[in-house]
């Protein structure tokens, strides 16, 4: 979403390290850039004009004059500066007696009722009993989405056909209690736009039944409009929280950035992906650092730490050490990458050159590159996996035949993987010295 903002911000950035020192008149150049960059993104004007005036207070006075790297400096306070804009994080409620019941709201076409159905997940994974209330009697089949996504996460779905949802939820709450629930997602009927109906119906839900937390479900993609609609909302119901969807979208991101400083409520969920676990706590900090181009290694550690076999990890990270890793291995840590969601969402989290390399493969191409990679290996026998080196011209002609390729790309990929052994065993000789200049 964020991919040509943080083209823009990297080429402003490159502009100051070529300076040993920043006058007044190099930074108002750079903020000129900076502002551009933002608008051209879709933030709001006013929370750009307040975001650039900060920064240029900050970036031509002592701590930058002073420091010893003043591009480094002023990147630093843009980064700050970009994190105070998005906002604190902020948790779920989940205090008090049981059970809690969040209210997801909305707009018909933002997600609300995937977004309900991921939450649950989230949940459910986090020890909670979860039930989820299909309080959508308008729409055709949302009934039948919602149960059909509570199967897939394994989270019951209480509905009641022909009942107006404030009855409905109180009849959900109910059986809450009696079946020791401790969570309770409504999935509240959505409208085409704002009116005074939609707002009435939550409001007299939320007279029938306690809520700990009323979460807006925003569609990240519709631009200025989302901060429009959160206004709306917030107006006239008692917004707890954000959830951001399609944030893995092609949209400008501006909404993303503008909507806590408009609309002072705070983003609690970021809807990353399409699948039910592609949903994230919100995290001001890494969300900079992924706009600005550093990476978020963080959550790309997490991601790993929650699809992958510890002991397996361990093992194959010995062995990639020691250099002595086969195809075989190989292959199994492609399988283990898919697990982690869409190519495109885990180049973004590289950092650094790193990063940038990653940005310049279109999602596209790094996806078919893996599949291609995984049909070679699969069409290798099992000695051949663990024996590479025993891979003649037949056997190589016969694995392309088996694959779809060509020898060509059977040689370059060999030959990627024995430059990548050569590698972990020159970082195991030297103590992992020279690994940081992946990353700078």
């Amino acid at each position: 979403m964020f991919e040509n903002l943080t083209e823009r911000l990297n080429q402003v950035f490159q502009q100051l390290r070529r300076r040993g020192k920043l006058s007044e008149e190099d930074v108002d150049a750079a903020m000129r850039e900076v502002r551009l960059a933002l608008l051209e993104a879709d933030v709001n004007y006013s929370v750009v004009k307040d975001f650039v005036k900060r920064v240029r207070e900050r970036a031509v006075g002592a701590e930058v004059s002073k420091a010893l790297n003043p591009a480094q400096q002023v990147i630093k306070i843009v980064n700050e500066e970009l994190i105070a804009t998005l906002g604190e994080p902020a948790r779920l409620n989940l205090a008090g007696p049981r059970p809690r019941t969040i209210m997801m709201v909305g707009l018909q076409g933002s997600g609300k009722t995937t977004a309900a159905a991921k939450l649950a997940r989230l949940l459910r994974s986090q020890g909670e009993r979860v039930m989820l209330v299909a309080a959508d009697p308008y729409r055709p089949a949302a009934i039948k989405q919602l149960q059909t996504l509570g199967e897939q996460v394994g989270v019951p779905v209480f509905s009641e056909p022909g009942v107006m949802p404030p009855e409905l939820a109180d009849h959900a709450n109910q059986s809450a209690q009696k079946g020791g629930m401790s969570v309770l997602i409504l999935d509240t009927a959505g409208r085409s736009q704002l009116d005074n109906e939609l707002m009435d119906e939550l409001r007299a839900i939320g007279k029938k039944i306690s809520t700990a937390e009323i979460l807006l479900v925003v569609d990240a993609m519709t631009g200025q409009e989302a901060l429009h609609i959160a206004e709306g909302f917030r107006d006239a119901v008692a917004l707890t929280g954000l959830v951001m969807t399609k944030m893995d979208g092609d949209a400008r991101g501006g909404a993303a950035i503008s909507i806590r400083s408009v609309t002072g409520v705070p983003i609690k969920f970021l809807g990353v992906g399409e699948g039910l676990d592609a949903i994230e706590a919100y995290n001001p900090g890494r969300l900079a650092s992924r706009i600005l181009g550093m990476g978020d290694v963080i959550g790309l550690i997490e991601k790993a730490e929650a699809s992958f076999d510890e002991k397996s990890a361990q093992d194959q990270a010995a062995k990639m050490m020691s250099g002595q890793f086969t195809l075989e291995d190989f292959a199994q840590q492609l399988r283990q990458v898919r697990k982690l969601g869409p190519i495109s969402q885990l180049l973004e989290m590289l950092p650094g050159n790193l990063g940038q390399a990653a940005r310049s493969i279109s999602p596209q191409d790094a996806e078919k590159q893996l599949k291609l990679t995984e049909a070679i290996i699969n069409s290798m026998t099992l000695e051949e996996r663990r024996r590479p080196d025993i891979l003649n011209a037949s056997r190589r002609r016969r694995i392309a035949r088996g694959s779809g390729t060509e020898v060509q790309v059977v040689n370059r990929m060999l030959k990627q993987f024995r430059e990548a052994q050569r590698m972990f065993k020159t970082l195991q000789k030297t103590g992992g010295r020279g690994i940081s200049r992946l990353f700078s």
